[in-house]
């Protein structure tokens, strides 16, 4: 993602990665509705919807005692097809451009990865590894070696961004470390997990429930979750292990076996790939930079993935980060701007894996009683309780456009408050605001167009109201440092009292900066100075 930002800003990146390609395995696998308006920036969201789950199926979350068990709840969500008219009808809390979607990280990354790959400037180089990185007062240099050769180079960069996942090297040689919660148990979602990427062609045929995106297991013997990747019969299954399953013991036949025991019947299984990992992670790193050194993603912020919140919040990061290192490298920011890099996604970062930690809990420490699976009075009653809780819980944890849009910047250098409240946060309700810090209010014109679709890949001005306004002071401010502004006129009601002011900056990554009055044209140069760091507040 950052490769993709910095290449359209005219940054050549080199970017290694150790993998020979983008990854096998599904890993994550919900794009919020945030992300996917960054891929609409970026000009290939609609490559994105394309990939993954058929155009029809549904994206619901469903839970059941065992798959071919009881149903007990479902939350349903439109398919990537419904998505896109849905999202011209949606207003409030759900006004986007982009409404979710429902895709295998693996998709996701190969279209990154082709999108990147077809940037001047941009040099992808898989089965590579970083050994080592030395920083100097104006360069860094790094040591990079081909993983298959023993072949090495040095590169001689500006800056160096390692995100390089939880064990990052990077991270480990600044000396850096996370701080947070680790280790925490649940019966469901806390401590070790298995993950079993299969193929089971049968599954839908042998259900007596509708398809879903989200299938979650509730019993006493087998929890699980397990989203569908193709719609057709690949799935990424994983099951919370108990004290006596040992990973490193469990073979194919084993993993055969937890997934049947999830389903409640023996099912033609075809195992792609299986490993542990750990769940109960709500980990920030103490610092995102040291010196010309960055660090994003799971290098800085480490989730239990409850809510889809990992993979969203380092997208963000790579938004945040891109806009202002081209900035600084073509001479238009201070470098002071980098710093706010910081300032701006820890804080965010916290708010997050507080977010998913909630989210976990809610579904992990919640248990089954013994008589859940009986064919009795006492078991249909425990099962009419269970599903009152756990549509309550799959409404909380998969309907948050307070979380995916309400993430705000308030206190950065680079934000210029005026002193209006900031709506309070809460992860199922968001207020939209044109408060300077946070997401710019979502429109959808009167021409049919959204009106981010009118934002300039740089800088955007909004005028608003006032067709004749003179805001020649705030294009010339910006063309002293050779920066982009685009002017957007607009006379549409809607846009004016959304935004309640007649001008509006609105930053590279779609984050209002500032906002005033005509009269404020007067000090564009201070404004300008100011959101780009070369004067910082105070």
């Amino acid at each position: 993602m950052l490769a993709n930002e910095l290449g359209r800003r005219g940054v050549s990146v080199l970017l290694a990665d150790e993998k020979d390609s983008t990854a096998f395995n599904p890993q994550a696998n919900a794009t919020q509705a945030r992300t996917m308006e960054h891929f609409r920036r970026l000009g290939f969201a609609d490559e994105i919807r394309a990939q993954g789950l058929p155009a029809d199926f549904p994206t619901d979350i469903a839970y059941f005692t065992r798959y071919a068990g009881h149903e007990l709840a479902r939350f349903r969500l439109p398919s990537a097809q419904q998505a896109k008219t849905r999202a011209r009808e949606l207003r409030g809390s759900w006004s986007a451009a982009e409404l979710p979607h429902r895709v295998s990280q693996k998709y996701v990354e190969a279209e990154l990865r082709r999108q990147a790959e077809r940037l001047d400037g941009v040099d992808v180089r898989y089965a590579h590894r970083i050994l080592n990185f030395t920083e100097h007062s104006d360069h860094v240099i790094t040591t990079v070696e081909h993983r298959h050769t023993g072949e090495r180079f040095e590169v001689r960069s500006h800056y160096l961004m390692g995100a390089d996942g939880p064990r990052s090297a990077v991270r480990e040689r600044l000396g850096l470390s996370y701080t947070g919660e680790t280790g925490v148990q649940r019966d469901f979602m806390g401590g070790r997990m298995f993950a079993v990427y299969l193929r089971c062609p049968t599954f839908y045929e042998q259900m007596p429930h509708a398809p879903a995106w989200m299938n979650v297991t509730f019993n006493g013997d087998r929890r699980a979750f397990m989203a569908a990747v193709d719609g057709k019969g690949e799935f990424a299954f994983h099951t919370q292990l108990r004290p006596h399953e040992k990973e490193d013991a469990i073979t194919e036949a084993d993993a055969r076996g937890l997934f049947c025991a999830a389903v409640g019947r023996d099912l033609p299984v075809e195992i792609l790939s299986k490993g542990g990992w750990t769940a109960g992670h709500s980990l920030v790193a103490d610092h995102f930079r040291r010196g010309r050194v960055f660090l994003g993603g799971d290098a800085v912020h480490l989730f239990t993935p409850t809510g889809g919140l990992g993979y969203n919040t380092a997208v963000e990061d790579a938004v945040n980060l891109g806009w202002k290192l081209a900035a600084v490298l073509h001479g238009q920011a201070s470098p002071a701007l980098l710093d706010t890099y910081e300032a701006e996604r820890r804080p965010l970062a916290l708010r997050n894996t507080s977010y998913a930690r909630k989210f976990a809990d809610s579904l992990g420490l919640f248990t089954p009683v013994a008589e859940l699976e009986q064919d009795s009075a006492e078991g249909a009653a425990a099962r009419a309780a269970a599903g009152l809780y756990l549509k309550q819980h799959g409404r909380a944890e998969f309907n948050i456009p307070g979380i995916t849009f309400g993430g705000r910047y308030d206190g950065s250098p680079a934000i210029i408050a005026d002193g209006s409240p900031a709506p309070a946060d809460a992860a199922n309700t968001y207020t939209p605001t044109a408060s300077p810090g946070g997401r710019p209010p979502h429109f959808w014109l009167q021409d049919g167009s959204s009106l981010y679709d009118h934002f300039g890949f740089g800088w955007t001005l909004l005028c608003l109201g006032q067709p004749d306004a003179d805001t020649t002071p705030f294009s010339h401010a910006m063309q002293r440092y050779r920066g982009s502004l685009t002017v957007l006129h607009l006379d549409d009601p809607e846009v004016i009292a959304g935004y309640e002011v007649p001008l509006v900056l609105i930053r590279p990554d779609q984050i209002v900066a500032w906002r005033g009055s005509l009269a404020d044209c007067s000090d564009a140069e201070r404004i300008i100075d100011r959101l780009l760091c070369h004067v910082l507040p105070g």
